[in-house]
């Protein structure tokens, strides 16, 4: 099972949704409030042969970035920054991801997050 997540400020639904359309074959359950839990929306899509899990957390990081889950058996990305670079094309907004050297445990006032924005692609410290 692959996990992608990627983070974005100033989520606008529509354009994540068109994101979504353009990068799966087939968006099966379009995001929807999950539950009673504000702020969770689920979906689901394909890719391949296979389902995909979209999972959305409003406000995941502060109050400006929510947070972009996607698992599956295939995904169209193998690396979150692949996906935050596809991303970042249609949400035209800051894009921030792990560069994938985290473990559970590791202090995170020191880790370092790929942020891409206007100014191009760089590892920053997320405050």
């Amino acid at each position: 099972m692959q996990d992608l997540e990627i983070y974005v400020r100033d989520l606008d639904p529509a354009r994540l949704t068109i994101w979504l359309e353009a990068n799966f074959d087939q968006l099966l359950v379009p995001l929807t409030p999950f539950g009673n839990k504000p702020g969770l929306y689920k979906g689901e899509g394909r890719y391949g042969d296979h389902l995909v899990r979209i999972s959305v957390y409003a406000e995941a990081f502060g109050k400006r970035f929510s947070s972009v889950v996607l698992e599956g058996k295939e995904l169209p990305w193998t690396t979150d920054l692949d996906c935050a670079r596809s991303a970042w094309r249609t949400l035209e907004t800051e894009i921030r991801c792990s560069q994938g050297e985290w473990q559970e445990g590791d202090p995170v006032q020191e880790e370092k997050w790929w942020r891409l924005d206007s100014r191009g692609e760089q590892l920053v410290v997320w405050n």
